[in-house]
């Protein structure tokens, strides 16, 4: 937990100094233009908002992984993100300002039917989950295409940016509405650490020593809902960063949510943050979309986990 403070305290401190334009740190606090400028309204709302981003997606991977008992499972692989892609879409075409609550529905109706598919009598069959997310993600693309086709131009560009993946900088009062439900629902999340253990086993090992199973599911399936409907509103559809962080940090600390938990939060946080940065750089002045990092990033992992998976099946 001291390493993955440490590492997102130097990304928090380091990734708004980094960019296409040098910014001087004294200058900046001096009120110094452009310094000031470039500092406090371009880099530095937008480090924080991947940070916030990063850390709602990681907590939902580890909390959607252990539901499912499925390394594979997260947000992006099961379709709820490409939902939320679905809620947000409508609220541009039909031009809503507030796009939030339509991204939390539609992730919603997404994991409701990817788990109404998925579940056999009281069992849940994990290659089933996996099709039926791949399934929605086509469905939802489908609808999101179709929406993008009849659209006018300046909405038609606003949704062709947004799909992307997009961190932007946004205000502070933004970040502040954001900060707020992501903080207080992953410490809510964290606070049931020792009953997540029990439900990682099994909804009966977890009946059996006093834990109510469904009610934790029902918990855990709305909290993984809002998380990824409040980040996908603001930032687009970011995938992977909930597969790759929470499967890392098990192979290293073991599945204690105790500790799996606020690892995740703080280095998913520090992860995407650093990709924020790769973003910005890599072909400066211009950026890459945050969305395509995090997807040739998570691509080949994905690929790589799913063999040995397949592998260890085998075996």
């Amino acid at each position: 937990m001291l390493l993955s403070a440490a590492a997102l305290i130097a990304v928090a401190l380091g990734a708004p100094l980094i960019g296409s334009a040098h910014v001087n740190f004294a200058n900046a606090m001096k009120g110094v233009s452009p310094d000031h400028e470039i500092f406090f309204y371009a880099r530095l709302p937008r480090v924080l908002l991947a940070l916030l981003a990063g850390a709602a997606l990681s907590v939902t991977g580890v909390l959607f992984q252990c539901m499912l008992r499925d390394p594979l499972a997260e947000p992006y692989t099961l379709g709820v993100s490409s939902g939320s892609s679905v809620g947000t879409v409508i609220a541009i075409s039909l031009g809503w300002r507030l796009s939030v609550l339509p991204a939390i529905l539609g992730a919603a109706a997404v994991l409701l039917i990817v788990l109404a598919m998925a579940t056999e009598g009281r069992r849940l069959s994990s290659f089933t989950l996996l099709l039926t997310g791949v399934t929605m993600n086509s469905i939802s693309f489908a609808i999101v295409l179709f929406l993008h086709s009849i659209a006018s131009f300046s909405q038609s560009f606003e949704i062709s940016r947004w799909l992307m993946g997009q961190l932007d900088a946004v205000e502070y009062s933004t970040l502040a509405w954001l900060a707020v439900p992501v903080i207080v629902i992953c410490a809510l999340v964290t606070l049931r650490a020792p009953e997540w253990n029990l439900l990682a086993v099994g909804e009966d090992w977890a009946t059996s020593r006093g834990a109510h199973a469904s009610r934790l599911t029902i918990f855990g399936y709305v909290s993984g809902s809002i998380l990824i409907g409040l980040v996908t509103a603001l930032a687009g559809p970011i995938g992977f960063v909930g597969l790759i962080v929470p499967h890392a940090l098990r192979l290293k600390l073991g599945a204690d949510h105790r500790t799996l938990l606020p690892c995740a939060f703080l280095t998913g946080a520090a992860f995407l943050g650093i990709c924020d940065v790769i973003s910005r750089v890599v072909i400066a002045p211009a950026e890459i979309p945050i969305g395509v990092v995090t997807a040739l990033c998570g691509g080949p992992f994905f690929l790589w986990l799913l063999r040995t998976r397949r592998r260890s099946l085998w075996l």
